[in-house]
């Protein structure tokens, strides 16, 4: 059995990552931000990424979401390889495939919410009424049905993330990339968008890889890479603990990872 993810072990993985790597710089000077790093996730788990500032998280996100490309390895959603993805139909996959959330919601500001969460489902051209349908359905869901005529400008900013993550999720990508989703925030508006996407996660089955510095936010998932100088660190499973027991757990782990906690 899958250790990772028992209701899924027959299943291959929806993300295999194959010993990637990835150097910047020149050849005078070069770093390398991944060091043969390999994991998978499998479909519809909840995975967060820790490790401290220059660790590789984020430039493995951005491999993973096609903003970068690895020096060598192969990223594989659903089999297929996206390091070998043309160029041509980078965007179209991005379309189709991932959800984003960004720490800055990347909203756009001359668009209403309703119309911000709409705008994948616009882009692929389905009828008005059945966007307008898909987006009070999720506005609904996330608490935003009230807010949904006003602009960015307009809303706090934990509507404004929740407004993101509804954007992200409304057109039922295979794989949510989230990226210090609660950076942005303060605690309550942070609280409430966690417990939003964890429920959404367990109604929906969604596949979610967050990003985060925040163990707090990382306890909302259930299963945790640390990494450190672009490898794997440690690795540790929710399982059956509570959210409390598994904060203290992550807490130790970046104790001794060096985090932020003191020892």
């Amino acid at each position: 059995m899958d250790r990772h993810n028992s209701r899924n072990f027959q299943k291959p993985p929806l993300l295999q990552v194959q010993s990637i790597d990835k150097y910047y710089g020149s050849p005078q000077s070069v770093t390398k931000a991944l060091d043969q790093l390999s994991f998978h996730v499998q479909a519809g788990e909840y995975m967060a990424v820790m490790g401290a500032s220059g660790s590789g998280k984020t430039t493995l996100l951005n491999c993973i979401s096609t903003i970068d490309t690895v020096s060598s390895g192969h990223i594989l959603l659903e089999g297929r390889d996206i390091t070998a993805i043309p160029p041509r139909d980078i965007a179209a996959f991005r379309r189709d495939t991932l959800g984003f959330v960004f720490q800055e919601f990347n909203l756009l500001d001359t668009l209403t919410l309703e119309e911000n969460i709409a705008l994948p489902l616009t882009i692929r051209e389905l009828p008005p009424a059945q966007i307008q349908a898909k987006v009070r359905a999720m506005a609904d869901r996330l608490g935003l049905s009230q807010a949904l005529g006003k602009f960015p400008c307009q809303v706090s900013g934990g509507q404004k993330q929740r407004c993101a993550f509804a954007r992200a999720v409304i057109g039922e990508p295979k794989l949510i990339l989230a990226d210090e989703p609660t950076g942005a925030l303060d605690s309550a508006s942070a609280r409430v968008l966690l417990e939003i996407m964890h429920r959404f996660h367990r109604e929906s089955h969604a596949t979610i890889l967050m990003v985060t510095h925040d163990a707090f936010s990382a306890s909302f998932a259930e299963r945790i890479l640390f990494l450190k100088d672009g490898r794997i660190f440690n690795e540790i499973l929710k399982g059956e603990k509570s959210r409390e027991s598994f904060y203290q757990e992550i807490l130790d782990v970046l104790c001794v990872l060096g985090g932020e906690r003191p020892c």
